[in-house]
C-alpha cells in the first residue's frame, strides 16, 4: 500500500507540473476563448503549416514553376504565398482572385504563372474564408460549421484534381503523388487528408457546441427554478 501510494502521489507531482508548466505558456488572449475557439486556432494554425509543408514538396516536384513568379529561389516564392495568405492580400499573378475563383483559376490551362503558388494560396485562402475571413479565434467570433465543412469536400476535389488535370499535351499539370514501378510516393494525399480530418473534426465540435447551447437553454426552461433573494 505504501509502495502504491507513493506511486500515486508521484504520477500526481509530475501531473502537477505538467499543469504548472503549460499554464505558464498560456497567452493573456487565450483567457478570451473557449475551448472551441482555442481548436479552431490550433487546427488553423495546423493547417496552414500542412499547406507551406506541401507547397515546398510541391516546389521539389516542379521546380520550373517558382521560376514563373520572378524570385530568386524557392524559399523566397513560399515566404510570397504564406504572406498573401496570412496577411489576406491578392496574388499578383491571380489578380483579385481568392479562394475558389483562384482555385479554378490556378488549375485552368489559361493560367500561366507559377501553379505552385498559386494552387497553394488559393487554398489557403479558401480556409481563412471558410473561418470567416479570421486566423484566430475568440469567443465574440463565429464560425459557420457548414462552411468549414464545405471547405473539407474542396479539398478533396482539389486533391483528386491535382493528381488529374492535365496539359494540351497530356501532361500532368503538377506533379505531386507517384505510383510506378519504381516505387510510390503518396505523400502529398497523406497531408492534404490530416487537413480535411482536422476541419471534419472542427465541424462536429463546431455543431455540437450550438446543439448544447440550445439544449441548455431547454434545460434552464425544464427546470425552472425561483432563486433566493436572502
Amino acid at each position: 500500500m505504501c509502495i502504491l501510494c507513493l506511486g500515486a502521489s508521484g504520477c500526481t507531482r509530475q501531473d502537477g507540473k505538467d499543469v504548472a508548466s503549460q499554464f505558464s505558456e498560456t497567452r493573456p488572449q487565450e483567457f478570451f476563448q473557449t475551448s472551441v475557439d482555442r481548436m479552431a486556432t490550433l487546427a488553423m494554425r495546423d493547417n496552414l503549416d500542412s499547406l507551406y509543408l506541401l507547397m515546398s514538396k510541391l516546389y521539389l516536384r516542379n521546380p520550373s514553376e517558382w521560376r514563373k513568379s520572378g524570385f530568386l529561389d524557392a524559399v523566397a516564392a513560399e515566404r510570397n504565398v504564406r504572406e498573401a495568405i496570412e496577411q489576406q492580400k491578392p496574388l499578383p499573378q491571380l489578380g483579385n482572385r481568392r479562394d475558389l475563383a483562384a482555385l479554378s483559376y490556378a488549375l485552368s490551362p489559361e493560367f500561366l504563372g507559377d501553379r505552385v503558388g498559386a494552387f497553394i494560396y488559393a487554398i489557403g485562402s479558401m480556409l481563412v474564408t471558410a473561418h470567416g475571413g479570421r486566423l484566430e479565434f475568440f469567443m465574440t467570433d463565429q464560425i459557420n460549421p457548414t462552411f468549414v465543412s464545405n471547405a473539407a469536400r474542396n479539398i478533396e476535389k482539389a486533391t483528386w484534381l491535382l493528381s488529374q488535370r492535365q496539359n494540351a499535351n497530356g501532361e500532368l499539370m503538377l506533379f505531386s503523388n507517384e505510383i510506378s514501378e519504381e516505387g510510390s510516393n503518396l505523400s502529398f494525399a497523406t497531408e492534404f487528408g490530416k487537413i480535411v480530418a482536422r476541419l471534419d473534426l472542427l465541424t462536429q465540435m463546431l455543431d455540437e457546441r450550438y446543439r448544447r447551447i440550445g439544449l441548455n437553454y431547454a434545460q434552464s426552461l425544464l427546470f425552472l427554478n425561483f432563486l433566493p433573494v436572502q
